[in-house]
């Protein structure tokens, strides 16, 4: 039997705003992940280290600030160096689609955009831990 899910959603950047990532928080809990909720203002070496800390299965990034292009890959190459290259990357905010594009093509998982339901959420993440188990 597989353990429960452990997400990490953080807020990255300058970006304020926060009730989306509790929403999330909560509708993954509530699908039965465990969920550690970082907070506002987290730089990617803060939320790498975190989820290094929290031994966590996918790190989720809230970010409506636009610099998505700058924090995303940021925090994907810290995974790699961190050996954390088993973890999902995934996330949602403002993002245009080119941009969501790229992002995969870098290694990013589904990026989320404003109106997606969250139980579209939780399935991708389980689904993604169905085919990516952890040792």
């Amino acid at each position: 039997m597989q353990s429960k899910i452990r997400v990490l959603i953080a807020k990255a950047g300058l970006d304020g705003h926060d009730r989306g990532a509790k929403v999330i928080a909560a509708a993954l809990r509530d699908a039965g992940m465990e969920v550690i909720y970082t907070g506002l203002r987290q730089t990617p070496e803060m939320i790498v280290e975190a989820a290094l800390q929290e031994d966590v299965d996918v790190i989720g990034i809230s970010i409506l600030s636009g610099a998505h292009m700058t924090i995303l890959p940021k925090i994907k190459t810290l995974m790699n160096e961190k050996g954390l290259s088993d973890v999902l990357l995934t996330g949602g905010g403002i993002i245009p689609e080119e941009d969501i594009i790229k992002l995969r093509e870098m290694g990013v998982g589904e990026l989320f955009t404003p109106g997606a339901p969250t139980t579209e959420i939780a399935e991708y993440i389980k689904k993604w831990r169905s085919e990516n188990p952890r040792l």
